[in-house]
């Protein structure tokens, strides 16, 4: 892998916007990535994939500036050069479920350009062995599991090698010890690369990412480490022994006290916030969603 240059970002976006018809899904989005894996958080509706089919260059924004491993990818020479280095990992990834592991990622790879065949070959057993599934290559797509399907789209997305990793809800529907593993995984691809992590898992943001940008509405309302993200709610959250009336959001716990997030009363029993709560702090979490993704 060409790293890009040290101290150069990966992503740097400015004041990106994108309507669907009267309908604002980004507005004057801003925000940098380096190497490491940066965590994206918001709702539904929040313009999360629009933002990743942006940078991935599936969608051109209408206003803005953004460079991506140093090109346009608003101009055509540009895109192509993203598109050599990048891997993208949508939300669903399409599988012919009649190919094999490795007859996918080998399709993959040649869509990538990788045309010498014995390379290419050995491309696509290396990037199948990285997400382990070197003893499953030869199995047909419809007969994997669900989390090894995600793992033939994860390997697919590192065909070449690339600088700059995408990632759209990789880990949504897998159970817990699933989850677990693709951590893992993904922890390893982002040491000397840079990977964009969309989740709703507030948990996979706090034990992965080194930066985490919360979007909402189509607006950032918040960039910067998970550890300012749960400061956010320092003081913010309490417990007691009755729901509190005007919360944030209230429940009952398995200690059948209640846990409220909002503006506490004096005297309240305060607790330790979590990256959940000061997500909570930010976004409106009431709003109805339909707004494009």
């Amino acid at each position: 892998m060409t790293s890009t240059p040290t101290g150069v970002a990966a992503v740097r976006a400015t004041d990106l916007s994108l309507r669907y018809g009267r309908t604002v899904a980004l507005r004057q989005v801003s925000l940098t990535m380096h190497d490491g894996v940066t965590g994206l958080l918001g709702p539904n509706g929040a313009g999360k994939t629009t933002l990743l089919r942006i940078l991935a260059t599936a969608l051109l924004p209408d206003d803005g500036e953004l460079t991506v491993l140093g090109h346009d990818p608003r101009t055509a020479p540009g895109r192509l050069a993203v598109r050599r280095r990048l891997g993208y990992l949508p939300q669903s990834p399409g599988f012919h479920p009649n190919f094999t592991a490795f007859e996918f990622v080998d399709y993959v790879a040649i869509l990538k350009e990788l045309t010498h065949r014995r390379d290419r070959h050995e491309e696509v057993r290396r990037v199948l062995a990285t997400v382990g599934l070197d003893a499953q290559r030869g199995k047909k797509i419809k007969a994997l599991s669900g989390g090894m399907r995600q793992r033939v789209a994860v390997a697919a997305a590192l065909v070449g090698d690339p600088e700059l990793l995408i990632l759209d809800e990789p880990t949504v529907g897998l159970d817990p010890e699933k989850r677990l593993r693709f951590r893992e995984l993904i922890a390893g691809l982002g040491e000397g690369r840079a990977v964009l992590l969309s989740t709703h898992q507030t948990e996979d943001v706090l034990m992965l990412c080194r930066r985490v940008v919360v979007l909402d509405h189509g607006t950032v309302k918040f960039e910067g480490p998970p550890a300012d993200l749960v400061a956010l709610a320092h003081g913010r959250v309490w417990t007691g022994d009755v729901r509190a009336e005007g919360t944030l959001a209230s429940w009952r716990t398995g200690t059948g006290r209640y846990r409220h997030i909002g503006d506490p009363p004096p005297g309240a029993e305060l607790l330790d916030p979590t990256i959940e709560d000061g997500y909570l702090m930010l976004v409106d979490v009431t709003a109805e969603e339909g707004v494009p993704v």
